[in-house]
């Protein structure tokens, strides 16, 4: 997709602070945080979303959280904690339509998602 921020992120056509990369997926830290460690981790394949995905993506779908899991601790959260959130949709507020998931942690995240 060549209006793609994410395709380009993952041609390299806009730089971003990588945090993790394999031949799947593409880890970097988000410009605008929502708490002080917020990573996101996009597949390199273009997908639009969750509703893109095919019998054919489990095994990029697999190594996202397996992604998640390496990057939680290169980021130093893995044992205090962390999440992570796919949106999807204009309701999920998915605002970039290439599946990606958002990995947050570095302090108390409390119990709700929204107030």
């Amino acid at each position: 997709m060549n209006d793609c921020i994410f395709c380009k992120i993952v041609n390299k056509d806009i730089p971003s602070k990588i945090v993790y990369e394999d031949d799947s997926i593409i880890a970097f830290d988000d410009i605008n945080p929502e708490a002080p460690v917020h990573v996101l981790i996009v597949t390199k394949k273009h997908l639009t979303g969750i509703n893109g995905v095919e019998k054919g993506d489990k095994e990029v779908l697999g190594q996202m959280f397996l992604v998640a899991k390496k990057v939680a601790e290169i980021k130093g959260v893995k044992d205090s904690g962390y999440r992570f959130i796919i949106n999807s949709g204009r309701n999920g507020h998915q605002l970039i339509k290439h599946l990606h998931m958002h990995l947050l942690g570095g302090r108390d995240l409390g119990p709700k998602l929204v107030a």
